[in-house]
């Protein structure tokens, strides 16, 4: 920076007795030799305050806009040597240079040298405001799938995950024509921005899965991409850009999961993903209240005395605006969230007490409480839930822990090191939804579970499939045959409930015994039979 050292205290000058606004209008530095023998600034405000000299050089963006001028003044009449104004002209250069830098820095990839979802949004925020009736078409690419990214960085290193997104990016590029322009919005992921009604469009999104079917080669190594296309069409001034977007990535995220090639919007689909979102972030309210989360228990029985020995804990929300949500919808998102760990603990250390009151009133009901794999992988989780048991006072015998096939595919190491610690503890483990996992019966040999609870997605038409039979008699043949004890979820008729008890299987649940209730209704009917 340098500092002038003649000046003026003016705030405005007329536009026609400014040096600046003839200096703009040329390409060449523009000069005056002494304002007072000029007709144009004699009188200007300018001259008046003692400045007699003047020298700019305009000020344009390489799109051609003007932003002013790089001036010096000076109190005395000078002329300008030729020398001097190349200085002054090229001293202009370089002011421009670090203005459209700075413009550029956080709205272009400094990897791909694409412009970024910022740049996107004053594109679109432009042309809204320009032609707000204008048909616009976002189309989102994704091109590698999230488990194939991940292979390649496991394998080649992130670095080549970049390269690919760039190759690909760059053939994507060389296929768009006027009016189309490419934005670089993720690792993997480019948006398209096109002036044009769906039609168009839509075939351009199909021009672009074509452009992609063909290997990328990164250092020699051809990768066939597994690109997901998404399609929003909209008229400019109908969606704010941020909105645009998103829509435009939830169309390519659901072209991701259907196969669709391309798949376009769908408010339905956006409103599901809303709501998911919505319902994670009230549950995180929700855990911090007392009258939205409850338990309920569903009872375990003894197939062939029709006893109940236990219950299954299992969590119910009551939601303040949209009333009874179904674990079934909100269960699955919280797991893949950080409030897995205090959803858990929530139901454990309730399920736990509500143990200790049976034992306390003579009840030998035992309690089964589901845990997910992120909860397996928490370090401290075993030590955690013996805790909860000691402090309630209650027999370790009494609590079973249900985990998933899933769980232990995560993690092989940490999940059977945190069972052998519930194991030691006096914890009984079940390995829950028995069958419907990865079908790997290896980790029989290594895991600590004593029970195995056959999904009831097997067990439902067990009176009407004969292949399901088949598959649940040697399900429970192989299971007794290696020590487990066998439980049966999904029994909702009388038939299902005699083949099961006459095949060996030990225990069962469903609503032909009893459907999930309070705590209160369990002991009550424990000895009720089942026929």
């Amino acid at each position: 920076m340098f500092k002038s050292t003649v000046g003026v205290n003016l705030a405005e000058i007329p536009r026609d007795q400014a040096p600046c606004h003839y200096a703009i209008q040329g390409d060449e530095v523009f000069v005056v030799p002494d304002l007072l023998q000029d007709l144009r600034f004699a009188t200007s405000p300018l001259a008046a305050a003692g400045i007699r000299f003047y020298a700019g050089a305009p000020l344009f963006t390489r799109a051609g806009y003007g932003l002013g001028t790089l001036c010096v003044i000076d109190n005395k009449p000078r002329v300008l040597e030729p020398n001097e104004a190349q200085v002054l002209k090229d001293l202009a250069g370089m002011v421009m240079c670090q203005v459209e830098l700075q413009n550029m820095i956080g709205r272009v990839d400094p990897g791909s040298g694409l412009p970024n979802q910022y740049q996107l949004f004053e594109d679109l925020g432009g042309i809204a405001a320009r032609t707000p009736d204008q048909p616009i078409a976002l189309i989102a690419v994704d091109m590698l799938s999230p488990m194939q990214a991940n292979q390649i960085v496991r394998s080649l290193g992130t670095s080549h995950v970049d390269e690919i997104a760039k190759a690909a990016m760059n053939l994507l590029r060389s296929r768009l024509g006027k009016g189309e322009s490419l934005y670089h919005v993720g690792q993997t992921r480019c948006v398209v921005l096109v002036a044009a009604d769906l039609l168009q469009s839509h075939a351009l999104a199909e021009q672009l899965i074509a452009a992609l079917a063909d290997p990328v080669t990164i250092t020699g190594i051809p990768i066939t991409l597994e690109p997901a296309v998404g399609l929003y069409d909209f008229v400019a001034s109908e969606s704010l850009p941020t909105n645009a977007l998103r829509r435009a990535i939830n169309a390519q995220d659901d072209a991701r999961q259907t196969g669709m090639k391309p798949a376009r919007y769908d408010k339905l689909s956006d409103q599901r993903a809303a709501r998911r979102f919505a319902l994670v972030n009230d549950f995180a309210t929700a855990l911090t209240v007392e009258d939205q989360l409850s338990l309920v228990y569903q009872p375990r029985v003894d197939l062939a005395s029709g006893r109940w020995v236990g219950a299954e804990a299992l969590l119910r929300w009551d939601h303040p605006t949209l009333g009874a949500i179904a674990p079934a919808e909100f269960v699955p998102l919280v797991e893949r969230t950080a409030l897995a760990r205090a959803m858990t603990e929530r139901v454990a250390m309730r399920a736990i007490a509500q143990v200790g009151k049976w034992e306390a009133a003579g009840n030998d009901l035992n309690i089964s409480i589901n845990a997910s794999a992120l909860n397996l992988q928490e370090q401290d989780f075993a030590s955690r839930f013996l805790r909860w048991v000691e402090d309630a006072g209650v027999s370790p015998q009494r609590v079973e822990l249900e985990f998933t096939e899933g769980a232990f595919a995560a993690d092989t190491k940490r999940v059977v090191a945190q069972l052998q610690q519930l194991c030691d503890g006096g914890i009984c483990v079940a390995i829950d939804d028995f069958g419907t996992g990865y079908s790997n019966l290896s980790y029989l040999q290594q895991l600590p579970a004593t029970v195995l609870k056959i999904d009831q997605s097997f067990v439902r038409r067990l009176d009407t499939s004969e292949k399901d039979r088949l598959l649940v008699r040697t399900l429970i043949d192989m299971a007794d045959s290696l020590g487990y004890r066998i439980v049966a979820e999904g029994i909702e008729s009388e038939t299902v409930y005699r083949l099961l008890a006459d095949w060996g299987c030990h225990e069962g649940q469903g609503y032909w015994m009893a459907r999930p209730g309070p705590a209160e209704l369990i002991p009550a009917g424990r000895t009720r039979l089942a026929a």
